[in-house]
């Protein structure tokens, strides 16, 4: 694992998802200076999730696809793009579930939970909504906490929760039938 955080990176696109990692961590640091407690810690946030696809070795595509997508929804948090623009909750909830089912796929995989047969293929289209709905609600409870116990700025309603998580669910699933075959850890070379 420490040998996946420290090998150099191999490609452009391996290379550029680094750089979205270096992005993250000045985002905090920017937020601190500039923003509020509040939202530097959205921001850190992030952080663990940003480094979990070069711990799992993924295939670099995902890799920064998934890392400008949850910067850009932690970022849209900050800059109020969710109340400015509503309809910005839509795309982001559809894309950063489906991808982060993905990786936490990839984990479980990895982990021989859940092992990967390209010839298996039904057992992604399952497993990844599932986790994409999971992963869902556990975003729509630390939302609801957040409003609760840390403050009343945040919008949570009983529609846009249901909305998140229908709208999650669907790009999980439609993840979890696109990459059905496909392998989502780099293969070794």
């Amino acid at each position: 694992m420490i040998e996946d955080l420290l090998r150099p990176p191999r490609t452009a696109a391996e290379l550029i998802a680094d750089l979205i990692r270096v992005a993250g961590a000045l985002s905090v640091v920017v937020a601190v200076l500039w923003w509020t407690p509040t939202d530097a810690g959205i921001l850190a946030f992030t952080l663990p999730a940003l480094l979990l696809p070069r711990i799992l070795v993924l295939r670099a595509g995902l890799d920064l696809a998934y890392g400008v997508t949850l910067l850009a929804a932690a970022w849209s948090n900050v800059l109020d793009l969710y109340r400015t623009l509503p309809w910005w909750d839509v795309p982001a909830h559809l894309v950063c579930t489906a991808l982060i089912a993905l990786v936490v796929t990839a984990a479980l995989e990895r982990g021989d939970v859940v092992p990967f047969s390209p010839d298996r293929a039904r057992r992604r289209i399952i497993v990844v909504p599932t986790i994409g709905l999971a992963a869902g609600a556990l975003w729509e409870m630390v939302e609801w906490f957040g409003k609760t116990f840390i403050s009343d700025a945040i919008h949570v309603t009983y529609d846009d929760t249901i909305g998140d998580l229908a709208v999650g669910g669907l790009g999980a699933l439609a993840a979890g039938t696109l990459f059905a075959r496909a392998r989502l850890v780099r293969v070794a070379s």
